[in-house]
């Protein structure tokens, strides 16, 4: 199983809409990729490790496949729909990451 982890950084003039992304860009992005994905769950950003130190990242998004050829088949045909959403809920340009679940 792999994981894909959309990273949104943080910066002074970063904004992010979570409710919007949790109650309108995730449904999307599950209604696009139908059964292929076997979860989405969404973090907001709360501090660093350092004392008085903004996150590194305003909010992630973290989806779960079966494999990276799953993904790349349901998301691919649909990733310039998910990406035009994106200006409707942050300013930031997001970091993806694709991981292996260790088991």
């Amino acid at each position: 199983m792999i994981k894909v982890s959309v990273l949104y950084p943080n910066s002074e003039s970063a904004t992010f809409d979570m409710d919007y992304y949790c109650k309108t860009h995730l449904p999307l992005v599950a209604d696009l990729v139908g059964e292929a994905l076997l979860s989405a769950s969404a973090d907001l950003g709360l501090a660093s490790v350092v004392p008085g130190e903004p996150p590194m990242y305003i909010a992630m998004g973290h989806l779960t496949f079966e494999s990276v050829e799953t993904f790349k088949q349901s998301f691919g045909p649909h990733q310039a729909v998910i990406a035009a959403d994106i200006v409707n809920f942050t300013n930031t340009h997001p970091v993806i990451q694709i991981s292996n679940i260790a088991q």
